[in-house]
């Protein structure tokens, strides 16, 4: 007998050892907790910042020169936007525009300086901003390839919690949740940044 089929047949032993009904799981998570505005951008920079990421602030008038200047001051010649990501955001920049789309390969992407993106919703308790796929976000890979990510939030779509946050997600759409730059301590508990995604995360939080 392969390995494979041990595997299987371990499987289908430990199938017919479940429950004959569905186990009700309970979702009774706690839910509803608000926060005065001030408060919310408070405790969302503190973890942003905790994590690494630079936060600006900005209004929705200024965000085409904001970005400018980010991008610019990053060095930044070329950028990956999204498809559906609003074009007068960066009306300002004064590189090249790469529009992304599943047609093109995601190892190319690796020739971009960075890449703007909005975002879904946010959690202020964890510093966790969430992206589902949507138009403004794009393709999971345009937002872990590129070595540069700056993204954008509503103060609108900041939550206090986990719970409150994911309670606005739909589940059937490719989340990615980004705590910060990527980064990690496996080896000798030294941080080494860029290793699964971004080495620099710029958040721009508007409104």
């Amino acid at each position: 007998m392969s390995s494979r089929d041990a595997i299987l047949g371990r499987i289908r032993s430990a199938q017919t050892l479940a429950p004959p009904t569905p186990v009700e799981v309970p979702r009774d998570y706690r839910l509803g907790r608000t926060l005065p505005d001030a408060e919310r951008r408070e405790l969302l920079v503190d973890r942003l910042v905790d994590y690494k990421a630079h936060v600006h602030e900005s209004t929705p008038e200024d965000l085409p020169v904001v970005l400018a200047k980010i991008l610019t001051d990053r060095g930044v010649r070329r950028v990956g936007v999204p498809e559906g990501l609003d074009r007068s955001w960066l009306a300002e920049f004064g590189g090249e525009v790469v529009v992304d789309s599943t047609d093109r390969p995601a190892a190319d992407l690796g020739d971009l300086d960075g890449v703007v993106t909005g975002s879904a919703v946010t959690c202020a308790e964890t510093g966790t901003i969430f992206l589902d796929g949507s138009l403004d976000q794009g393709r999971r890979a345009l937002t872990l390839v590129p070595d540069l990510h700056v993204c954008v939030v509503a103060m609108s779509d900041v939550e206090v919690g986990v719970p409150e946050a994911l309670a606005r997600l739909v589940p059937e759409r490719p989340i990615t949740m980004i705590s910060g730059p990527s980064a990690t301590s496996d080896i000798e508990l030294e941080r080494v940044e860029g290793v699964h995604g971004p080495r620099t995360l710029e958040v721009v939080m508007i409104g």
